[in-house]
């Protein structure tokens, strides 16, 4: 029995991560990302329609060099930290907070905030309806402590 492709997309977005902590690691990880090809990737803005197909190696790269300007910019710590691999050497998945909704993005929390994009190799689904029952659910739950 095959398992859908969405429970394989939240799997891997509840599996094991590191952060890259230092911005060299940041710098270091950009660099294996983009060893040709630099292909077979969604590039998903969380809160956004899923992508259907993936990044060409051209828009991959300049998501890369935006995107590291922006964290650059907006996350003004000596530390990246905020920027999650499921491996620092062979990545097929990455999550990449916003540095303005932070939240508590490590550590523990009732309600983490979502990273603000993915980059993935399994087609992505919407995250925010996958991870959150439906409301249906939530008034069941609810019932039972009334």
């Amino acid at each position: 029995m095959q398992i859908p492709v969405e429970k394989n997309y939240v799997d891997a977005f509840r599996g094991s991560f590191t952060s890259l902590l230092r911005w060299h690691h940041l710098d270091e990880f950009w660099n294996v990302l983009r060893q040709p090809p630099a292909t077979g990737w969604y590039i998903y803005a969380v809160g956004e329609v899923p992508p259907e197909t993936t990044a060409s190696e051209d828009h991959l790269l300049k998501f890369i060099d935006e995107i590291d300007a922006l964290l650059h910019q907006e996350h003004d710590e000596d530390y990246c930290g905020i920027v999650y691999t499921d491996s620092k050497e062979t990545p097929s998945y990455i999550k990449i907070f916003d540095p303005n909704n932070l939240g508590v993005s490590c550590g523990f929390s009732e309600n983490p905030p979502l990273p603000g994009w993915i980059l993935s190799r399994i087609k992505p689904v919407e995250l925010e309806a996958a991870l959150n029952p439906p409301n249906s659910r939530r008034r069941w739950w609810q019932k039972i402590f009334d």
